[in-house]
């Protein structure tokens, strides 16, 4: 009996001391600490603090050759086909009715003005002998004249279009040339005599190569861009004066830093980056920007071969280090 009262007493000691005993639910976690800002918010600390060292993430940069692709709108402007009345003359179809005009007018005057050349020697010739008065010399020298003031006016009005009368002239048969836009802060990346990638909507399964001949002579003063001359080979006359098409260049930058535009911020009109100096520190850094290529930004100054940058969580670091 004792014995019962003695481990019924030891239950009920067990039993209060189990009931008084809270439950920890707790987790040994790191805490976030609160950042520690030096040098006007240049540097950025985050110590034993891993939680929010994970939350930044970031890119080791390196140069290299930077390719970017530049896609313009463009249109068949001039099929050329040969000519059944004049085998030493092709013909050249126009989608626009006034450029047919001027080419018409170009040939017609390069026409007169050689007859009127020849005419000018031959009244020169016959004044030398007596036959021809000065005022003939004077009549003939003012029809050549104005036959070469005509075609000036026609040499420009193609010129604006993107065309050279004098490459019209000497186009060859089954081919188009496109037509295409180029802002003219790209115009010395593209380079004449290479070629580029052509896409048609009326044959969207096709790529047509595009030989780039010329650049216009003229920039558009309100759109700032410049016409782009494309000869493409169309022997089996699939492509028709009219047709739209988009080209597609692709241009070398050159060998430049770049970093993801995710890792750039803008204040006061200067960018800057932050830079993972340390496991737990960064710093803010200015640079020197170029155009942005494709998700990269070129970057000439301020960073160096193989730092590390933020690419993710770049705006918390902002507004702890500018203190908004």
């Amino acid at each position: 009996m004792a014995f019962i009262k003695h481990l019924l007493f030891l239950s009920f000691i067990y039993i209060f001391i189990g009931c008084g005993e809270k439950p920890s639910n707790t987790v040994n976690q790191p805490k976030s600490t609160k950042p520690i800002v030096k040098e006007n918010g240049k540097l950025v600390s985050f110590p034993n603090d891993t939680v929010t060292i994970n939350f930044f993430k970031t890119q080791r940069i390196s140069s290299q050759n930077i390719e970017a692709e530049i896609t313009a709108p463009a249109r068949v402007v001039a099929s050329v086909v040969s000519s059944e009345a004049s085998k030493s003359q092709n013909l050249i179809l126009f989608d626009n009715p006034d450029l047919t005009a001027n080419y018409t007018s170009l040939l017609q005057h390069s026409i007169n003005i050689t007859q009127c050349k020849l005419n000018l020697e031959r009244v020169n010739d016959l004044a030398k002998n007596g036959a021809a008065t000065g005022k003939d010399v004077i009549e003939a020298q003012t029809q050549l004249a104005n036959e070469n003031a005509a075609i000036i006016e026609h040499e420009a009005k193609l010129k604006l279009a993107g065309f050279n009368p004098e490459a019209l002239q000497n186009a060859k048969a089954n081919s188009v040339w496109v037509i295409c836009d180029i802002p003219e802060n790209q115009l010395e990346k593209i380079k004449i005599g290479g070629n580029c990638n052509v896409f048609f909507t009326s044959y969207p399964n096709q790529t047509f190569i595009g030989k780039i001949e010329d650049l216009g002579d003229v920039v558009d003063n309100v759109t700032r861009m410049v016409k782009l001359r494309l000869a493409i080979t169309n022997p089996n006359g699939k492509l028709k004066a009219g047709m739209y098409a988009t080209a597609n260049f692709g241009v070398s930058e050159g060998n430049f830093i770049a970093i993801p535009k995710s890792a750039l911020v803008t204040v006061q009109s200067k960018n800057y980056v932050f830079v993972k100096i340390s496991e737990n520190e960064f710093e803010r850094r200015e640079v020197s920007t170029g155009q942005q290529v494709n998700d990269n930004i070129i970057v000439f100054s301020g960073l160096n071969q193989n730092e590390v940058v933020v690419i993710e969580g770049v705006i918390q670091l902002k507004g702890i280090s500018f203190g908004y």
